[in-house]
């Protein structure tokens, strides 16, 4: 259900609370694991920590998604997304990589595009990427695009994070107000 704010803005629901956590440096973990967000998008860490890292943040109750661009030791090719799904029970991957998305669907993870829209024909071609990979979910950067945000979240027809550069609780609402439906964010204080 949606309010009206001092502003006369509608404001969306936050009892489904839509914030992930972009875990990005160790030090992070343990606000990540006592925060209210359900799931981590892990941006830190190796393959030989990686293991103790994904069963805290399970134990504290929250799903996994590995960045398998920023985690260390960890291949892009489908072997890799099957051996971390396998081996370490991840919820799910965040990649750039179209062919990484279908490795995802094989292994039986969800998946999470990642897509940055540094102008038009970046956004053209992401679109075009996203509507051929299927991703489960697509996160735009930067997320600070309201107009941007709302011509993607129409066509591409998938759930879209968006993240990077938002630092107020104002830009989160006008973010989700433009369509988004969660917000990736390493700033604690929205965890």
């Amino acid at each position: 259900m949606e309010s009206k704010g001092e502003d006369n803005i509608e404001k969306p629901d936050l009892k489904v609370f839509p914030i992930i956590a972009s875990v990005t440096r160790m030090d992070q973990l343990e606000a990540a694991m006592s925060s209210r967000v359900d799931r981590v998008i892990l941006m830190a860490g190796d393959i030989l920590n990686l293991s103790e890292i994904v069963d805290s943040l399970h134990q504290s109750g929250k799903k996994v998604f590995v960045h398998l661009e920023m985690v260390g030791g960890i291949g892009r090719d489908n072997v890799a997304v099957q051996y971390i799904a396998d081996r370490f029970g991840i919820d799910g991957i965040v990649t750039t990589k179209t062919n990484a998305v279908a490795a995802a669907r094989q292994a039986g993870i969800m998946s999470i595009q990642r897509v940055f829209a540094i102008d038009s024909a970046a956004v053209e071609t992401a679109v075009k990427m996203i509507n051929q990979a299927r991703p489960d979910e697509v996160e735009l950067m930067p997320g600070l695009m309201p107009r941007v945000i709302a011509d993607m979240k129409k066509r591409i027809e998938r759930p879209l994070i968006v993240g990077e550069l938002i630092r107020s609780e104002q830009e989160i609402h006008l973010a989700l107000e433009s369509g988004a439906n969660h917000i990736s964010t390493g700033a604690v204080q929205f965890w």
